[in-house]
């Protein structure tokens, strides 16, 4: 299992970053400063570090030099600096890639994918296929009996997350912080929108309601 150094100090953020990126799959640990940041990554292997730039103590840029001197592991900046020097700066320190507040959590893990394939040297996600299905994770495209769909980009990420947890009930608001992203404040019933018109699309039943609870996969047939 991967596990990711997760470095930043907005509780409440860290906590959903923390959350998502185990349901993700991934081992996690956190930091709310620069110097526990680094204690932290003297103390246990990382394979991908999630950084902050404002943070107390030491900040980002510092936190990321004092890395680098020691180690080539894949740093990913999420700031909510987004100006072009502060970019630039980050790159010279050799980052790998740069995310900005506010920011789309299934995109932040999509980032963090490619950045692990690519520093491990992994083939790219295979290809998942449920019935009449077939998902290309990478290429974000669906086939039904050989035909694309076309999809929104979160249309396909509702039904990549379920069908790649077959079984599993995912609440409205786990989805909402799955694929909408921590800074949603809209009425949950959204959910409820974009699984009515990807139901439509699919023109099969794919998705079933679980009744006062969510959504889930349904059940193959044989």
């Amino acid at each position: 299992m991967k596990k990711i150094l997760i470095v930043e100090d907005e509780p409440d953020i860290q906590e959903l970053l923390c959350a998502y990126l185990k349901d993700a799959g991934y081992e996690t640990a956190a930091a709310a400063d620069g110097v526990a940041a680094l204690s932290l990554f003297q103390a246990q292997a990382f394979d991908l570090v999630l950084l902050d730039i404002l943070l107390p103590k030491i900040d980002g840029f510092g936190v990321c030099e004092l890395i680098r001197a020691q180690s080539q592991v894949p740093i990913l900046m999420l700031t909510a600096l987004d100006g072009e020097e502060e970019q630039l700066r980050g790159f010279g320190l050799n980052i790998d890639d740069y995310v900005t507040k506010p920011f789309s959590m299934p995109v932040l893990l999509e980032k963090i994918r490619v950045i692990l394939r690519r520093s491990a040297g992994t083939e790219p996600e295979k290809a998942l296929r449920y019935r009449d299905l077939l998902i290309h994770p990478d290429a974000r495209e669906v086939l039904l009996n050989g035909r694309p769909l076309d999809l929104t980009a979160r249309e396909f990420d509702l039904l990549h997350t379920f069908l790649s947890a077959p079984g599993r009930v995912f609440t409205r608001e786990l989805l909402l912080a799955k694929i909408w992203g921590y800074d949603f404040y809209g009425d949950e019933r959204v959910v409820d929108s974009h699984i009515k018109n990807l139901r439509h699309k699919l023109d099969r039943d794919y998705i079933e309601t679980v009744r006062g609870v969510g959504y889930r996969a349904a059940k193959e047939t044989r």
